[in-house]
């Protein structure tokens, strides 16, 4: 079964976002999970819907540093 939550569908869209620009990150790369685990927090701070966390996931992969991995 295909989990569709919003934190879900906003994590897979930011992140196929990024990795369409990003031309040289692995889809496994680490910062995936930093991008899951910033959306989770938040998600509880905040009730946005999928859109809105896609974007705010989004500007968090921009300011990470290069070598955050």
């Amino acid at each position: 079964m295909v989990d569709k939550s919003p934190i879900r569908k906003a994590v897979d869209t930011a992140w196929s976002i990024y990795l369409a620009t990003h031309a040289g990150v692995d889809s496994a790369d680490d910062r995936r999970c930093l991008l899951e685990r910033h959306l989770h927090e938040k998600r509880e701070a905040r009730e946005g819907d999928a859109e809105e966390l896609a974007c705010l996931g989004l500007a968090y992969l921009e300011r990470l540093p290069d070598d955050v991995c």
